[in-house]
């Protein structure tokens, strides 16, 4: 594994070096983090060989224009949600044309949002094949340590689903979620 630089969270350096090595590419969909995931990525030299870009999708406007997020969903459920995040992650991979998509969404604080409290986050990645997993957060600390770990966290999320099927060719990837 790549050492990170100073910019990147650890992880960072590890997913970029995994998506070059298999000729992938990734775009991120944010809400909660504001660009802290592109940004740690693009802190990675060499990251241009696989990051497609970004979306900061704050407003739930955004999340349904522009990403296709479900408005049916938004206004039944809020922002911070499982299928929210999972649809942001297809939605970005498909608008931004990555092979790899990821979302965080979620509540930084300092007050809770859609019924959730503050270190409610989740993380999403979608890719190739429909393939597709969501985790839940539920953090601890202030603002900016609850961004930074949501930040670390779909890296790490990413990095597990593209080393998860090491041998496996693309067009065997596992559907569904």
């Amino acid at each position: 594994m790549s050492a990170a630089t100073d910019d990147a969270p650890a992880p960072a350096a590890a997913v970029l070096a995994a998506l070059v090595e298999r000729g992938l590419t990734v775009a991120a969909a944010e809400s909660l983090t504001g660009g802290l995931v592109a940004a740690g990525l693009t802190a990675v030299p060499g990251a241009s060989r696989a990051v497609r870009g970004s979306v900061t999708a704050y407003a739930s406007e955004v999340k349904r224009d522009v990403l296709g997020v479900d408005g049916e969903l938004l206004a039944g459920r809020g922002a911070v949600d499982p299928e929210v995040a999972r649809q942001m992650a297809v939605g970005v991979r498909a608008l931004l044309n990555a092979d790899w998509g990821t979302a965080t969404t979620g509540v930084a604080g300092p007050e809770p949002q859609d019924g959730r409290p503050v270190g409610t986050v989740f993380v999403a990645v979608a890719g190739p094949g429909g393939r597709s997993a969501v985790r839940e957060l539920a953090l601890t600390g202030d603002r900016a340590r609850i961004r930074g770990e949501s930040v670390r966290a779909v890296l790490e999320l990413l990095l597990s689903e593209l080393t998860e099927n090491v041998g496996a060719k693309d067009t065997e990837h596992n559907g569904g979620n």
